[in-house]
């Protein structure tokens, strides 16, 4: 399922174990209780739902698999806190999440408490057991962060559709302080130009990757550019005033059948007031800030701004390549800025900030197998009708990205922290 860092101990791993777990546990703390329950829409969960969840992962992939006699919390949990796991038993409807008022808060925090303890005895007695059963205890504690890494962003974007639901724009948190040099001006886009030819592309090496990221395997690529920068909210809102929305000719046909369907007319969070345009955020409703990179828009709409541009997506292998010539720079949630902030040079960088949404179709590399048992319907099952997303966000945190980390979305997926970086051949 994943290679470990060579280097990691059972007591190096039980303190970032911790530390991953606080971090989740901090995410809730501007929630108030009501919060926490709430679930927007189908593609969303409760807060509450993503606490349980992760703690069922460990629960059910760590202690019942590595600690002999162990007895689950609450049984009830194992079909309440399961995902998509055929493997492992029946589930609750994903939709009807928002309908679980109990366990309470208070009884999922227990929960918590409960399974942080047991998985930091289990790794802490790991130096004492079986050489064989260390290395897939570490592996599957590993893997179980980086699946809490990933939920911790999807509290963040779950929470945010769910206040934006609210008539009164109640805020998730008060906006700190954000460094941007707004006396300078914008500058316009540049363009980093790639020479393209035969490259090796996905995870290779020590350190840790989530089986779609392998096996390794060559690429060609012809000669081409990718912008420096991503596409601001001000060039989108060009877009959309250019009548970007009532252009069948520059959408793809499933595309204008969403636009039509939904009645999108903008990105997500973006509302028309008083001729201006403002948008919704962690921080409540604010004017939208044109310089800074457009987020909450689907494949759909970045493919369509491309078109209009007369430009193109990147696909996740140029992304790729040119991300792992540069250095790993860019606007995570370990910043604390939960929007992504205004741009002020041609070379942004190609990490945080928004995903990329890419061209590239999510399926499997050549030779890709996914592991036997329950955790290889991890990623392999979801390989059909999705596009490849790449290089993080202001959402994610830095030490769970690496330039072959390969997000994936439905194509008119929106609620995300996506946003858009253009291409184009040489």
């Amino acid at each position: 399922m994943s290679s470990s860092d060579a280097g990691s101990s059972p007591e190096a791993l039980a303190e970032r174990f911790a530390a991953v777990r606080r971090f989740t546990a901090s995410l809730a703390e501007p929630l108030e209780t009501e919060d926490y329950v709430v679930q927007s829409m189908p593609d969303a969960s409760p807060v509450k739902w993503h606490l349980a969840h992760t703690t069922w992962f460990f629960e059910t992939f760590v202690l019942e698999r590595f600690v002999p006699g162990y007895r689950r919390h609450r049984e009830a949990y194992a079909t309440l806190f399961n995902s998509y796991y055929e493997a492992v038993g029946p589930r609750h409807p994903r939709p009807e999440r928002g309908l679980l008022t109990r366990p309470t808060v208070r009884e999922v925090y227990d929960y918590r408490r409960v399974v942080d303890d047991a998985v930091a005895a289990a790794l802490l007695r790991g130096s004492g057991r079986e050489k064989d059963v260390v290395p897939a205890l570490l592996a599957t504690v590993e893997l179980g962060l980086h699946h809490e890494q990933q939920h911790q962003e999807l509290i963040l974007t779950d929470i945010l559709h769910a206040l934006s639901r609210n008539p009164l724009g109640p805020a998730y948190a008060r906006r700190p302080p954000i460094a941007t040099n707004a006396a300078s001006p914008v500058p316009s886009r540049g363009w980093l130009p790639h020479e393209g030819g035969v490259f090796e592309v996905g995870h290779a090496g020590s350190g840790f990757a989530f089986d779609n990221e392998g096996p390794r395997h060559r690429v060609y690529l012809d000669p081409f550019s990718i912008s420096g920068a991503r596409v601001s909210a001000g060039e989108f809102a060009d877009f959309v005033e250019d009548g970007g929305y009532r252009r069948p000719e520059l959408w793809l046909s499933d595309g204008f059948a969403t636009v039509r369907a939904e009645a999108w007319s903008a990105p997500l969070y973006w509302e028309r007031r008083d001729g201006a345009w403002w948008s919704f955020s962690h921080y409540g409703w604010t004017p939208l800030e044109r310089d800074a990179p457009v987020s909450h828009v689907s494949y759909y709409e970045a493919d369509a701004f491309a078109r209009w541009a007369g430009a193109r997506l990147p696909s996740e292998f140029e992304w790729e390549i040119v991300a792992r010539e540069r250095p790993f720079d860019g606007q995570f949630v370990d910043d604390a800025v939960l929007v992504p902030v205004v741009r002020t040079r041609d070379d942004e960088g190609l990490f945080g900030a928004t995903w990329t949404w890419t061209r590239s179709p999510y399926t499997e590399y050549p030779g890709f197998a996914p592991v036997a048992g329950a955790l290889g319907e991890y990623n392999g099952k979801f390989m059909v009708n999705q596009i490849v997303l790449r290089g993080g966000s202001c959402l994610s945190p830095r030490s769970h990205l690496r330039a072959t980390y390969r997000n994936f979305f439905p194509p008119a997926a929106r609620w995300q922290m996506s946003g858009i970086r253009l291409a184009r051949a040489r």
